[in-house]
This record gives C-alpha cells, structure tokens and sequence, in this order.
C-alpha cells in the first residue's frame, strides 16, 4: 500500500464517477479535504472484516476480490469489484465497522474518502443520496442473488454460474481467470477446491470449457447457461 502525491506518476486529480458530478463547488471541496489517494498493490487487503472502518474506497483502477471469512480458513467469495464501485460503502450506514473482507487481484488505484464526509453529503445533497443508496442497494441484491444460488443450486449450477459471471469480466481484462486460484473459484462456487477441479475437468470432458494451466475459455455458452439456469 502506498499513498499516492501530486507529483507522483499515479496520481489523479478527480474523482471520475457520475455521483460525484453532481456536487456542488462547495460539496466537492469537502470531498477534496476528506480523501486520500493510495495504490494497493496486488496481494495487499483493501478492506478487513471487523475492522475499524473510518473510509469509503472508489476504485480508479484495477480489480480486487470482496470476500467474507469464516472460522479457521474458510471464506466465501462475493463479488469481484471492478473500476468505478465503492468497497466499505456500508460502513457509512451500518457499524463502525467492514463487514467483509477485500483483496487486491491487481494493483489497484484507489480514492479513500473519510465516510463523515460520504454521510454529510448523502444527507445535504439529494441526488448524490439517491444515487449512493442506489448503489447499496445494488450490492444487496447482489448479496442476496449470491445466497439463493448457494443455498438452492446443486454444485454444477453453483459452478457454471461462477464461470459465467468471472467470464463477464473477460472483454476487459483477458486475464481474469489466470488473476482467481482454484480455491477462488471454488470459494465463488460455494464448495470444496477438491470438487471444484475435479467438476472443472468433468465440464472439460463435456466440452463446455477448456482449461489452459490457470485460464478457463468457455467453449459452450448456451449449454453452461442452461446448467447455470437449472440450478
């Protein structure tokens, strides 16, 4: 992790998101006191479950990991937070604290914002409110779609819905399987990293993705879906 200055090669002037656009001079020079640039490098834990939480990040660049950890060494993966999201937005309505864990896949640009400052204008500016709320809002339903699928689907329907949501992310960063282990996967899959390779292989066999040391191609897209819909 590294703060990021003005004269280094890193830095970004402004925040480069849609809510913030809608501030006003004033709103805006409250943000400008209230945040700090820091590159996480790749490796490096943006967030940490049960933490204190006194910011919000925006991320400028790169791709991390949101993750929620359990007893001894089990996790359970969320989401992968791409350029332009929030991590620890929940902090500024909820508990002092993050309720779940966040890596970094890449290095990553980021803005942290003290989350006082996010609660003030959420409350002086309407539009900036709803738009933040909205966004939470998103990541509940995500959070809520991530439960019904590991709580409804049988382990090929958790894995083709894994495949296809980090397959998503593909057209922007090729890389991104080669970015998760197997135990990523198999932590996005809700199940074991044993029953995850081997499934990976049975789909191998099946013909509906080809496997290449870390990176996964899929090679049948409707027959996936259609495991991933089943459940």
């Amino acid at each position: 992790m590294k703060t990021i200055l003005e004269n280094d090669y890193d830095f970004v002037c402004d925040i480069q998101a849609p809510c913030f656009q809608m501030l006003t001079p004033e709103e805006m020079e409250l943000v400008q006191g209230s945040k700090t640039q820091v590159l996480f490098r790749k490796g490096d834990n943006l967030t940490k479950q049960g933490a204190f939480a006194s910011y919000v990040l925006f991320i400028v660049d790169g791709l991390a990991k949101q993750y929620i950890e359990g007893d001894a060494s089990r996790t359970f993966d969320l989401k992968i937070i791409r350029p332009g999201e929030f991590a620890g937005l929940s902090s500024v309505f909820q508990k002092n604290r993050f309720t779940y864990s966040s890596v970094a896949l890449t290095d990553c640009r980021t803005f942290l914002v003290e989350k006082d400052a996010i609660a003030d204008l959420v409350k002086q500016n309407g539009m900036f409110g709803f738009n933040i709320i909205k966004r939470y809002c998103e990541q509940n339903t995500d959070l809520l779609g991530n439960l019904h699928t590991v709580l409804f689907n049988q382990i090929n329907g958790r894995m083709a819905t894994t495949l296809l949501y980090i397959d998503h992310f593909k057209q922007n960063y090729p890389e991104v399987f080669q970015l998760l282990s197997r135990k990523d996967i198999a932590n996005f899959a809700g199940t074991s990293t044993e029953s995850a390779v081997k499934l990976l292989k049975s789909f191998e066999k099946d013909g509906l993705i080809q496997l290449k040391e870390k990176d996964i191609s899929i090679i049948n897209y409707e027959a996936l879906t259609e495991i991933s819909r089943r459940g």
